[in-house]
């Protein structure tokens, strides 16, 4: 355990480590950054989904219409759930592992906060 690092915000594990600028929680898998744990990245660009919900790293969504994966014959269908999304500057603004597919970059109007 590292001394003054935060317990985990989602379970409250006391037992989260740093993996490059990420804080992660062992036990639920939960990552974060340390902004967004004291609110201090006032410099970056909000994100939202197609309701307007503003988006943060390590938020579920669920994906509100198909959409053909770019390259193959494979279709993220309407209503898959994409958990622990981490947000990206450019075009596809999510980065995520969806299950069946792998990692994947998703735009935030295709997407609504679960």
């Amino acid at each position: 355990m590292m001394a003054g690092l935060p317990n985990c915000p989602k379970c409250n594990s006391e037992y989260t480590y740093e993996d490059g600028i990420l804080l992660v929680c062992p036990e639920c898998g939960h990552e974060w950054t340390l902004e967004s744990e004291t609110g201090t990245s006032e410099d970056k660009k909000t994100i939202k989904d197609s309701n307007g919900n503003v988006l943060n790293d390590g938020d579920s969504v669920t994906v509100i219409k198909d959409l053909k994966v770019k390259g193959s014959s494979l279709v993220v269908k309407i209503g898959t759930k994409v958990r622990n999304i981490r947000l990206v500057d450019g075009d596809h603004d999510i980065d995520c592992k969806i299950d069946g597919f792998g990692a994947m970059k998703l735009k935030s109007e295709f997407v609504k906060k679960a």
